[in-house]
């Protein structure tokens, strides 16, 4: 079999940037062991990625999503996440300190801190 081109596989997806991020992610997957839908023919990764691609032997929507999942940086889990004030209330009961007095006392501090901000900035306006 002749070697694959570019313009082969352009028939069949014409972004040649989208092209090469399927060829990539197919010789990846090749790399790591999965079964070729092509024959080698002492051919490197990359090659057969395109040869597979110009014979629409594989599923290129498969490969689409898994280009986005590979370039996600946060991906969902299944498992339900513990909202954190459970797991921080949880705690705090447990060293006998309820967690809405532990945020009653942040409450008042803020109070007292901003009611000094605010004495301070009238200081400074009276300096003027």
């Amino acid at each position: 079999m002749a070697r694959v081109t570019v313009e082969d596989c352009v028939l069949k997806i014409p972004n040649r940037f989208e092209l090469v991020m399927l060829a990539a992610q197919r010789a990846r997957q090749i790399s790591s062991g999965a079964p070729l839908a092509v024959e080698r023919d002492n051919d490197k990764n990359p090659v057969v990625a395109l040869r597979e691609i110009a014979d629409s032997s594989i599923d290129l929507d498969h490969l689409r999503q898994e280009v986005i999942t590979g370039l996600q940086k946060h991906t969902e889990t299944e498992e339900p996440e513990e909202d954190m004030m459970e797991v921080l209330a949880a705690d705090s009961n447990v060293a006998g300190v309820s967690f809405e007095a532990i945020a009653d006392g942040a409450e008042q501090e803020m109070s007292t801190e901003e009611a000094g901000d605010v004495a301070g900035d009238v200081d400074a306006g009276e300096e003027k």
